[in-house]
């Protein structure tokens, strides 16, 4: 396979996936209702950052992917970690529970993490790459705990 059609995959997985599932688990009236700390972001912040993050996401995996293959150890930690990342907006909004999201957050940022350390010496780019997504979840996790504290 091609290296572009190995990306336009990942893009479609990742990107396409990420908006079916923000679009599908909207935050809503509840969450507008809730108590928020103070450095919570506008709204109109969340839907340009996870676009950019989930195309840093797909050229990462792309990347491992082609160097790997789908069992390497660090493309099972990006596995994970997509897994996670799609499972806790519904947890938190559709199901309105930042409770049970904690525990799908706190893994998912540790997944972030782990692919990082698992990416650095074999493919330093993609290792960068999810850096910034690693500073936005830890963000939320914050959030997430702030928020369920909060409320």
């Amino acid at each position: 396979m091609s290296n572009l059609r190995l990306l336009l995959l990942f893009l479609i997985l990742t990107l396409g996936g990420g908006m079916v599932i923000g679009l599908t688990n909207t935050p809503g009236e509840w969450y507008q209702a809730l108590a928020k700390p103070p450095f919570n972001p506008p709204d109109w912040v969340f839907g340009p950052a996870w676009t950019i993050l989930y195309i840093l996401v797909a050229i990462a995996g792309a990347r491992t992917f082609a160097r790997g293959g789908a069992a390497s150890a660090p493309m099972v930690a990006w596995w994970i970690q997509l897994a996670l990342n799609f499972a806790w907006t519904p947890v938190f909004f559709t199901l309105q529970r930042p409770d049970l999201a904690l525990p799908v957050i706190a893994p998912f940022f540790l997944a972030i993490l782990v692919f990082i350390a698992l990416s650095w010496r074999r493919d330093r780019l993609s290792a960068i790459l999810f850096v910034p997504y690693l500073a936005w979840v830890g963000l939320a996790s914050v959030l997430n705990f702030e928020i369920w504290r909060l409320n």
